[in-house]
């Protein structure tokens, strides 16, 4: 069985630094970020930092992530 390493971009790590997820798995294309409390209030601060440091990320969010409190960031 043959492994391949996960490569995180340059826009990805600069988010986890900034964001700072307590709990975060890599993925190919990005991360989940895992146990959120307040879902609003994180997604909002996630957008608004790719969004003020121009990131090519984008958030992906939908029920069944809702259901352990967690949300996608991915490369674009």
């Amino acid at each position: 069985m043959k492994t391949t390493a996960i490569k995180i971009s340059s826009d990805l790590q600069i988010f986890i630094d900034k964001f700072a997820p307590t709990k975060f798995k890599l993925m190919a294309r990005g991360i989940e970020i895992r146990g959120i409390n307040d879902m609003h209030r994180n997604l909002v601060q996630a957008r608004d930092l790719i969004e003020r440091l121009e990131l090519n990320l984008t958030v992906s969010h939908n029920a069944e992530m809702l259901s352990y409190g967690g949300f996608e960031v991915n490369n674009s």
